[in-house]
């Protein structure tokens, strides 16, 4: 059986905070990229955590745990689809999440106290820092930043521009012909 799909997905990160309105509003946007390119894209979500939300730091490491435990985006979803509980609930929200999902809450539990998801979103959060990402969400997509903490407006449409191009270039690595950026 012959697999048309690139040897490289496009990859779009996504610089996100799980207490932030304005990334939940941006899940529409991941979804239809999500189903336009399905394994062609790889979404991949990148942790920023902002000093205004008491709450969002737990919420990164929570998401974390989910990707260990094979859920990560519904859990990213269903954390984003709780802004405001989360902000007035904390973590219990955090934990109520992942067991509606049929996550190990335990394990969320024993994660957010053993900080054992702390240097993955430090190292998120200062990379994001390193490449001017100051607010959420942020795309970086083919060596382009996208800022979508103002506007959502246009977004999915730059991002699906510069997806398609990547994907007509070099089959998808992102590499221009002859480069050797795919090896």
């Amino acid at each position: 059986m012959s697999d048309s799909s690139p040897a490289r997905p496009v990859v779009l990160d996504v610089w996100c905070e799980l207490q932030c309105p304005d990334c939940r509003s941006a899940l529409d946007d991941l979804r239809a990229l999500r189903a336009r390119y399905g394994d062609r894209l790889d979404v991949r979500l990148r942790h920023f955590p902002l000093d205004k939300h008491r709450h969002a730091y737990a919420a990164a490491q929570a998401a974390e745990e989910a990707f260990e435990q094979g859920k990560g985006w519904p859990y990213t979803e269903a954390v984003l689809a709780r802004t405001a509980e989360l902000a007035a609930k904390g973590e219990p929200v955090l934990l109520q999440a992942a067991g509606e999902l049929g996550l190990d809450s335990d394990e969320f539990d024993t994660a957010l106290i053993d900080g054992r998801h702390l240097l993955t979103v430090d190292a998120d959060q200062a990379e994001g820092q390193a490449i001017g990402v100051t607010g959420t969400p942020t795309y970086v997509i083919g060596g382009e930043r996208l800022d979508g903490g103002k506007s959502q407006q246009g977004l999915r449409e730059r991002m699906e521009e510069i997806t398609d191009r990547l994907l007509a270039t070099d089959a998808g690595t992102g590499a221009a012909p002859g480069s050797d950026a795919g090896l």
